[in-house]
């Protein structure tokens, strides 16, 4: 019925025009994932203030941002085929609520452990939205009319990765980092009064009713083992026990993932496309430059809040220059695709943003130092949008659905992790934890290490094209 309710809804409209409904679908889809990617984005900005208000480092904070994004990476598989499943109408409303309510919850925070669990808790909200806001739209419209609406949604996402850091630098200066949170909730309740008032009820009808939140579990706490034992380390001392058993017991889980996930039939994670070699090293390089922006976006925010003395809002409008370069090599990535080769393409990127990188910690003049943040975002923004158009030309057709869910996983883990892992490098670098944050050689001492990483995923990447390079310059040798 709910089949038979989207084509009949696609059909109506003449000319591939939008009526009053279709607009409404988009609007709804729009909304879910701008919100989500602003909110996302909004925090980079507002650790430093939330650290003074509760009367702790900004470094020791890193899991608002790592704990989030592990949650979101461990259950997005998971919350796209929930949809398939059982709905996408009702997951992304489950999805939008819980979402909103843990922003309140968030907002009344009264110390960090308090705020952190809650951030984690909302991160489930943010997987139930994130993956079905695009299959919302792909699902009602049937016609040609897709790419338009889908193209629409998306750019709202980076509409909210643009204004994310800028939003909370404003809002933690000039009225409270509580009410970055609250602004969620309008968003989200107009977004899910719009789903269920316009978009009709879609699922897979041949999906299986298997959902793999076992393997879900174990990868999240697997890896917050580790984070905590990198996290905490320094302080527990690196060789004493509480730091080797929780590294151990993380170590173990995921051995445990890895293990259980190859009997099942239908894993969160198909590790056999790691047989792979390309498919692998293109993963790899897009998660790099994932790991990049992550590192850039937290980093320099403490740089220039409490290393240069900047306000949130100054913070923020510099910021403007990173998230709108970002945006716009995103926006474009697709159609430089068609004109070159997608590795390539990541691989010019990552150069760019390690470059970029370098040229960022020697930098002084707020001037140049926006310049040089935008060419950065540009060099990012074509790292990790192109990973997924890059990996889909190495797998067969039947299974680019698994491959996609696996890049993007890969994409948000790793980003969790380096995180973490930056937090503590930081505190080491600086030799002083409680003032690592406002130690801006420390800190351009790892964005230079981070610079690395993209150098290393560019060589990564050009290997990986270089063969078939070399194969069309023999194949145009006449004779």
């Amino acid at each position: 019925m709910s089949h038979r309710v989207a084509d009949r809804v696609g059909k109506t409209a003449s000319g591939g025009s939008f009526s009053h409904r279709d607009r409404a679908v988009i609007v709804a889809a729009a909304l879910s994932i701008l919100i989500v990617q602003m909110d996302w984005f909004a925090l980079d900005l507002m650790l430093p203030v939330i650290a003074r208000d509760f009367h702790t480092s900004s470094t020791d904070l890193q899991w608002l941002v790592s704990g989030y994004m592990v949650a979101v990476g461990a259950l997005m598989i998971v919350g796209g085929r929930a949809a398939d499943l059982h709905g996408r109408r009702r997951v992304i409303v489950i999805g939008l609520f819980v979402f909103a309510a843990l922003s309140v919850v968030c907002s009344a925070a009264q110390n960090a452990p308090w705020l952190v669990a809650a951030r984690v808790v909302q991160g489930t909200g943010a997987a139930l939205i994130f993956p079905v806001s695009v299959a919302v739209v792909t699902s009602y419209f049937r016609d040609d009319r897709q790419g338009r609406a889908v193209s629409t949604v998306l750019a709202f996402g980076s509409l909210g990765t643009a204004l994310g850091p800028f939003v909370g630098g404003v809002f933690a200066e000039h009225v409270s980092w509580r009410a970055v949170f609250l602004i969620n909730v309008p968003v989200c309740l107009v977004a899910a009064l719009l789903v269920l008032r316009f978009v009709p009820e879609t699922r897979d009808e041949r999906a299986t009713r298997h959902l793999d939140l076992p393997g879900a579990a174990t990868v999240a706490l697997g890896l917050t083992c580790l984070m905590l034992a990198v996290d905490q380390g320094q302080g527990w001392g690196w060789a004493s026990a509480p730091t080797v058993a929780t590294a151990a017991v993380g170590v173990a889980l995921l051995v445990l993932f890895v293990a259980v996930e190859r009997r099942r039939p239908e894993p969160l994670i198909d590790l056999s496309l790691f047989r792979n070699a390309k498919f692998d090293v293109i993963t790899l390089a897009g998660s790099l430059s994932n790991v990049v922006y992550c590192l850039v976006a937290v980093l320099s925010a403490l740089y220039l809040q409490q290393a240069r003395g900047l306000s949130p809002a100054h913070a923020g409008f510099i910021f403007l220059a990173l998230s709108c370069g970002v945006g716009a090599a995103s926006y474009w990535a697709g159609r430089l695709a068609m004109r070159w080769r997608a590795e390539r393409l990541m691989a010019c990127g990552m150069l760019t943003s390690g470059t970029g990188l370098l040229v960022l910690t020697w930098v002084r003049p707020l001037g140049w130092y926006a310049v040089v943040f935008a060419v950065c975002g540009v060099g990012i923004g074509l790292g990790w949008a192109l990973t997924n158009v890059a990996t889909q030309a190495h797998v067969p057709a039947e299974r680019a659905g698994a491959a996609s869910g696996l890049v993007l996983t890969s994409l948000v883990l790793f980003g969790a992790v380096s995180v973490a892992v930056a937090a503590t490098v930081l505190e080491v670098v600086s030799g002083s934890p409680s003032t690592a944050a406002a130690d801006g050689p420390a800190i351009e001492a790892v964005l230079r290490g981070t610079s690395v990483l993209a150098f290393l995923g560019a060589l990564g990447l050009f290997a990986v094209s270089a063969p078939r390079l070399r194969a069309r310059k023999r194949a145009t040798v006449p004779g």
